[in-house]
């Protein structure tokens, strides 16, 4: 919500930058997050394709499907009514061709009710974003760690760390607002390499693991509330245990079947 209590819409987002309002972003693949997160004032829910790896299991993101992005963005939509919905395209469902890139990032909005998109890349992604945003498909980027180029870019480790490659992120930056990009997701990054680039622009940077210039955060929901317990990276913070609230729920409930306590009378029909 906005702070005339209206539902946020894409255009508000460059509006909170302007106004020096930080953007919160969380990842939701369900219904039922979807509504926790909504009840507690969260700006955007990112329906990312790391799903593959946090409900999956996979190691990467590449294997995810159209198909599985397209169903958990429209149970998180099911669950939400006033929070920007952004979905990520998975990994060869966009680079091909742009008609492709179209037909895919449409196909997310018919069938799900999301907002908009979010794609990897920088200077040679903005034809395409361009693409999108001329159709009316609102494109969040992605720069810094990409995690769909894991291999190019020999693992997941902190991008940008020369003059060079800071100079390229920015020229990259600027290409994707040019395209018409609404916002850029900054991944990885030091964090007076992020600051340089939130300056520049226009249109707000969200950050994760990128310092604390961004104009907005974001981080996977699994990870803050420490229910991905393997997961320990330096930029993560966890604001709750949930792995081990879990644990002791379940511990108590098994122990109440076992002991024939649960069901009882008050929990049985007549």
């Amino acid at each position: 919500m906005n702070a005339e209590g209206r539902p946020l819409s894409v255009l508000d987002l460059v509006a909170m930058k302007a106004a020096g309002r930080r953007i919160v972003m969380l990842t939701c693949y369900d219904a039922v997050f979807a509504r926790l997160l909504e009840q507690a004032d969260v700006d955007v829910l990112l329906v990312g394709d790391s799903l593959n790896q946090v409900l999956a299991g996979h190691e990467t993101t590449l294997s995810t499907t159209l198909d599985q992005m397209i169903y958990h963005a429209a149970a998180v939509r099911r669950g939400s009514r006033r929070t920007l919905v952004f979905v990520d395209l998975p990994f060869l469902t966009y680079q091909i061709s742009i008609p492709e890139a179209i037909r895919n990032a449409g196909r997310v909005l018919q069938e799900s009710g999301a907002h908009g998109v979010k794609l990897e890349g920088g200077s040679h992604m903005a034809e395409t974003v361009g693409a999108l945003v001329e159709r009316g498909i609102p494109v969040i980027g992605h720069l810094g760690l990409t995690p769909q180029s894991v291999h190019a870019l020999g693992g997941y480790k902190v991008q940008g760390r020369d003059e060079k490659a800071a100079e390229r992120l920015l020229a990259d930056a600027k290409a994707l607002e040019a395209a018409g990009a609404c916002a850029i997701v900054l991944e990885l990054l030091p964090a007076a390499v992020a600051g340089r680039i939130s300056k520049a622009l226009t249109i707000p940077t969200i950050g994760i693991g990128a310092g604390p210039l961004c104009d907005g955060q974001v981080l996977v929901l699994h990870d803050m509330l420490g229910l991905n317990e393997q997961f320990a990276p330096k930029f993560l913070k966890r604001f709750a245990e949930l792995g081990d609230a879990v644990r002791s729920a379940v511990r108590s409930y098994a122990a109440e079947v076992r002991d024939g306590k649960y069901p009882g009378k008050e929990h049985s029909f007549e």
